[in-house]
């Protein structure tokens, strides 16, 4: 009986002094919207300053020779 006693008041003091401790302030954010580095979304990449898909990038690489901008012949 003592023994239930004796926990009853243990547990009671551990549950007082729990409700008696602040809460931290949580950190509030600056801006609603998170910026993400470049800024380019998904499957693009920055490339020279400007956002270009990565699957263009690729297709540049299979070009052979450039004529006026356009590839003119592929590998």
């Amino acid at each position: 009986m003592i023994r239930t006693i004796t926990i009853l008041a243990f547990g009671l003091a551990l549950a007082s002094t729990a409700q008696a401790v602040p809460f931290a302030p949580t950190h509030q954010p600056d801006a609603i919207i998170i910026q993400a580095r470049m800024g380019c979304g998904p499957g693009m990449v920055m490339a020279n300053g400007a956002c270009v898909s990565r699957h263009a990038i690729r297709q540049a690489r299979r070009c052979a020779r450039w004529s006026g901008g356009a590839c003119a012949q592929w590998y």
